[in-house]
């Protein structure tokens, strides 16, 4: 037993030097500080509120306490979030928002990519060029541009989600139309060229060919943003004032402010929305990794 022992120890000596502690050392640094925060918000989750707001930390919670969730969704609970509301309302403008900034980006990004007009560059850089500007910048002239035309069709743009969504588009257009403007350049022309040759139009060879070649691109636009607009907090704060249409981060800043404090129904309702996120992120990284690599170099 000694002996096996030795030999281990003595193999791990041999195989372990000091680059190589460095760099475990390093993602082991790395790891706990990106997986800690999220331990610590699912297990608040549980904790009671002696728990959480006591002077020494609890790292582990004596029970797994549902009192937060049934907070969020038990409508026999006194104080009744309906948070399922905020989960709807969240994907009502998460959906459309990825939906539509991948169809308007890859019709955008593939006349840029393919097309041949005067001022093509000019136009990518400014389209990113947008996209530099912070959110809080753009909300003001996008509100009063937007009161505008509402004023002139007939509708409000106070608590309107599809409104909501056109502001989501204004951030996530622009980062979309680069991302896939590079990816349809690394498409060799070539394969377009001869399926134009067989007798396919325009619009076919882009469904037929370029959009296969270009799922994984695809996706990543899609998750990105998605996550953009499910995590979207200061559009939503300026256009949502009715609680019934608050999305969820709205949601959980209301929980959080309140005057009774309540931070394991904070940290249940911050749970609910990480997790769909990182589910989606491990379900799709292939996708990711692939998309993301491949738009990143320019044809």
């Amino acid at each position: 037993m000694s002996t096996e022992r030795k030999n281990f120890i003595q193999h791990m000596a041999s195989w372990l030097n000091w680059p190589k502690f460095i760099t475990l050392l390093t993602l082991f640094f790395f790891l706990t500080s990106i997986l800690f925060p999220f331990y610590w918000m699912v297990s608040s989750s549980f904790k009671s509120y002696a728990e959480i707001g006591g002077r020494e930390p609890v790292y582990i919670p004596g029970a797994l306490r549902l009192d937060a969730y049934r907070e969020l969704f038990d409508p026999n609970h006194p104080s009744y979030q309906r948070f399922q509301v905020n989960i709807l309302n969240t994907l009502k403008v998460s959906i459309p928002t990825a939906l539509i900034a991948v169809v308007l980006s890859t019709l955008g990004s593939y006349a840029i990519a393919r097309l041949r007009f005067k001022g093509k560059d000019a136009l990518l850089n400014g389209i990113l060029m947008v996209y530099l500007f912070p959110g809080v910048l753009l909300i003001i002239p996008l509100f009063a541009m937007l009161a505008q035309i509402g004023d002139r069709l007939g509708f409000d743009v106070q608590d309107n989600l599809g409104v909501l969504v056109l502001t989501y588009l204004a951030q996530t257009l622009p980062v979309a139309l680069y991302m896939l403007t590079n990816y349809f350049r690394t498409i060799p022309d070539e394969i377009e060229q001869a399926a134009l040759i067989d007798g396919c139009s325009r619009l076919e060879v882009i469904w037929r060919v370029t959009l296969p070649l270009a799922i994984p691109a695809l996706v990543s636009v899609t998750i990105y943003t998605f996550m953009i607009a499910w995590n979207e907090f200061l559009y939503a704060l300026v256009f949502l004032n009715d609680h019934n249409l608050f999305t969820m981060p709205i949601k959980i800043n209301v929980i959080f402010n309140d005057p009774s404090p309540r931070p394991h129904v904070v940290m249940a309702a911050s749970t609910i929305m990480t997790i769909p996120i990182v589910l989606l992120f491990l379900a799709m990284e292939r996708y990711l990794e692939e998309g993301l690599t491949a738009g990143g170099v320019k044809g």
